[in-house]
């Protein structure tokens, strides 16, 4: 699920990309805002309604607390794969976040990331 600080495959959008296949290039971090139960529970009844009585959408206990807790953006759920975290410098996140940008939302000065891959 898409709790702040995940990391997730981007990929072109539905029209283009029916089968929702994952760019193997490019990614996004996530940062978002903190989400109500409430609002979850919504979402769920959204997805699950192109989805089949046996296989609904449902978020876990720990997910709700997450997105209570921390935040995120759970609308893109079940869209795009999150295939990892962010375990330390969230605080980082939010301050790439807060950069000034132009239009086209890309920020005005060039933000350098470095990562480290750990297995």
């Amino acid at each position: 699920y898409h709790k702040k600080g995940a990391l997730s495959a981007a990929r072109q959008g539905d029209a283009g990309n029916p089968e929702k296949k994952s760019s193997g290039s490019q990614f996004y971090v996530v940062q978002g805002k903190p989400t109500p139960a409430t609002t979850l529970l919504q979402n769920e009844k959204r997805k699950n309604v192109r989805r089949a009585p046996d296989n609904q959408y449902k978020y876990s206990d720990r997910a709700i607390a997450d997105y209570e807790a921390m935040g995120g953006t759970p609308f893109l759920d079940d869209d795009y794969t999150v295939f990892g975290e962010v375990i330390e410098g969230l605080d980082v996140l939010d301050a790439i976040a807060a950069v000034q940008t132009a239009p086209g939302d890309r920020p005005v000065e060039d933000v350098t990331m470095f990562m480290e891959i750990i297995k």
